[in-house]
């Protein structure tokens, strides 16, 4: 489809909204000329005092509409480029609905946390029900996607009890799996190819283990919550990852974590051994993400485990007695039905976990399904597959408790984490709702600085791949000192 923008460079906003209502378009750039042009839409942004009209005229394949709203502008100079870019969004969304009669789930909402909507309408005095009629009536999200948002915004409002501006949480990332899945486009090493880089990595990792324990103990601050992703961390042996761990406990304070995660991840790579290390050791909540129960997709997706295994995975999990356990599944996998979808979620709900995530396939541009042109599910099969998802587990007593949208994600659908009362992930809920501070330390590593007061985001990025982060300690010093100067300028002004 062919864009053209007017008074405006919101080129990421027009091409989101393209992504969400017009998936198998691609955008390119010019003036239109709409007798020529088959598939096209100028939007047009004017500012007048402290109002802002947006007007977005769209051709389909000899038809075409305008859409145009005026909202009002308010704030700083950034709160006004966010409610310019949702115009867009809106006008963008409502001149395709004129001319095409789409109605996608999520209306004309585009950005990957739809919740932050509901907790700015909840911090502006708004009721749960005006936050719903919003939600319905300014962005045209249908009901099953509005309570979604509404839910996830309940559990963020509770996380967000009692919060002090010293609050942070870790995130230690282990960039090895056993084998690359075909859908990841994580940074990530298979350990078959890397092996000889895991102790190196391990020294490196230690080290800025110990500086920025320092720096957090220097600045004062109080640790929420700790999780350990990837890659997959059970690729580490159990006495790698009871090294990590009492490194982890003697440069940090614990004491006042509300839970301690780590992503044991697939199957393949659990044993009772590692299990027992991380019980010993605190780790009160972990993963264990099997992605379908479908021998046939498991083989698809590049897996080298059954469904058989991850069960008997769950009786060795259910042995060792951990409080809390998330479970993932994906909808959407290559050689998928939505009658395998929901067989595999029947499955993985026996087991009587009270955290499961539903994610929905994203084709991100790394991936193997997307440089092999795998065969995957019709986005109304995947719908099909989130629709069953949905009632199965409110009625088994799931509520959802964080949710996040992706680029090129089928159908434009969500991820969705459900728990059962009590067993909410609470570092989900802080770094996808951007309540408190993020350290991340380790190869690929994204630490996101939260400015409550300014509504304000900062990151740095640790290197991504792992012989990088061994070689080049400097950029690590770099971005300590970037996270020294915010949560010293925050921790100054009290927020």
């Amino acid at each position: 489809m062919k864009l053209y923008l007017v008074g405006h460079d919101y080129q990421y906003v027009a091409e989101q909204s393209l992504l969400a209502l017009f998936p198998q378009e691609r955008p390119v750039y010019g003036p239109v000329d709409p007798e020529a042009d088959r598939r096209w839409a100028v939007i047009t942004v004017a500012d007048r005092g402290d109002t802002c009209t947006v007007t977005t005229e769209l051709g389909w394949d000899g038809r075409s509409a305008p859409f145009s709203l005026t909202v009002p502008l308010s704030g700083d100079d950034y709160a006004r480029e966010g409610q310019r870019r949702r115009a867009v969004g809106r006008s963008f969304f409502g001149a395709a609905q004129a001319v095409t009669g789409i109605a996608p789930p999520w209306g004309s909402l585009t950005g990957i946390r739809p919740v932050k909507i509901a907790t700015e309408l909840r911090e502006a005095g708004k009721s749960w029900e005006e936050a719903d009629e919003v939600l319905r009536d300014t962005y045209f999200v249908t009901p099953q996607r509005r309570q979604l948002c509404l839910d996830a915004a309940r559990a963020a409002e509770e996380a967000d009890r009692g919060r002090e501006a010293r609050d942070f949480s870790l995130y230690v990332g282990i960039p090895f799996c056993p084998t690359r899945c075909a859908y990841c486009s994580f940074v990530s090493n298979s350990v078959e190819k890397s092996f000889h880089l895991v102790e190196p990595y391990l020294e490196a990792l230690t080290r800025e283990i110990e500086s920025a324990g320092k720096m957090v103990k220097d600045l004062g601050l109080r640790l929420k919550s700790f999780y350990m992703g990837g890659g997959t961390p059970t690729t580490l042996s159990a006495d790698q990852m009871g090294r990590l761990l009492d490194t982890l406990y003697q440069n940090f304070d614990f004491s006042h974590t509300v839970e301690r995660t780590v992503e044991a991840g697939r199957p393949d790579t659990i044993t009772r051994e590692k299990l027992e290390v991380l019980k010993a050791r605190g780790v009160d909540r972990i993963s264990v993400n099997p992605q379908t129960m479908e021998d046939h997709v498991l083989r698809a997706i590049g897996r080298r485990h059954t469904a058989a295994e991850i069960e008997a995975t769950m009786e060795t999990v259910a042995a060792v007695g951990f409080p809390h356990v998330n479970m993932d599944l994906i909808a959407g996998l290559p050689e998928d039905t939505p009658e395998g979808f929901r067989r595999s979620l029947r499955r993985v709900m026996a087991f009587g976990t009270d955290n499961l995530t539903v994610h929905t396939l994203s084709l991100k541009k790394g991936s193997r399904i997307t440089l092999e042109g795998s065969r995957i599910p019709s986005v109304e099969e995947v719908g099909a597959m989130l629709d069953f998802a949905d009632p199965a587990l409110r009625e088994a007593g799931f509520l959802p408790y964080y949710l996040y949208r992706q680029k090129y994600q089928s159908g434009s659908f969500e991820n969705v984490g459900w728990c059962r009362p009590g067993g909410e992930g609470w570092y989900n809920i802080y770094i996808m709702e951007e309540l408190h501070t993020i350290l991340s330390l380790g190869a690929g590593g994204s630490t996101k600085m939260v400015d409550r007061s300014a509504d304000r985001i900062e990151r740095v990025f640790n290197l991504k791949y792992p012989t990088e982060y061994i070689q080049r300690p400097e950029k690590l010093r770099d971005n300590q000192q970037a996270f020294w100067d915010f949560c010293h300028r925050m921790l100054e002004k009290g927020v």
